[in-house]
C-alpha cells in the first residue's frame, strides 16, 4: 500500500483490481476522499490507496524509464537521462545505496526503494516529470 500524500500526478504505480495488480499512472488526485485516478492499459479507474501498491526500482524499471546503463572503471554502474545520473554500487541490481544528482543538486543514499520515489525525487530535482518518454 503506499500512503496517499506520496502519490503525485504522474506517478506510476500498480493498482489492483479483483486480486490482479496492474501497472498504472495517475492521472488524477480527489484529496477530500482520497481516491487515486489511475490510467492503465485497459482504462483508468479511481482507487482507494489500500489498492495501490509500489513498483520496485530495478534495472528493468529504469530501463522502461529510458535510463541508459553504463559500466564505470571501478565496477559501479551509472544511470542517466538527460543531465540526471544515478550512480549505484557494485552490484548490478542493488539500489540500497547509490547517489542521485542533477547539475549542483547530489543527493547521497536517498531513501528511494521505488519508481515513484525516484519520480519524485527527479522532479524536485528537475522540474520536470519523469516519464517513460
Amino acid at each position: 500500500m503506499i500512503k496517499f500524500q506520496d502519490i503525485k500526478i504522474g506517478d506510476y504505480i500498480q493498482a489492483e483490481y479483483e486480486g490482479t495488480h496492474t501497472e498504472g499512472k495517475v492521472i488524477g488526485l480527489q484529496n477530500d476522499q482520497h481516491l487515486v485516478q489511475v490510467m492503465t492499459d485497459v482504462q483508468d479507474f479511481w482507487f482507494s490507496p489500500e489498492h495501490l501498491f509500489p513498483i520496485p526500482l530495478t534495472v528493468k524499471s529504469l530501463l522502461k524509464l529510458n535510463f541508459t546503463p553504463t559500466m564505470t572503471e571501478d565496477g559501479s554502474v551509472k544511470y542517466m537521462k538527460g543531465a540526471f545520473r544515478i550512480v549505484t554500487g557494485k552490484l548490478h541490481d542493488d539500489f540500497s545505496e547509490f547517489e542521485m544528482w542533477y547539475r549542483e543538486d547530489k543527493r547521497h543514499n536517498p531513501h528511494v526503494k521505488y519508481v515513484h520515489e525516484l519520480q519524485n525525487h527527479y522532479y524536485d530535482m528537475t522540474k520536470v516529470h519523469l516519464t517513460v518518454d
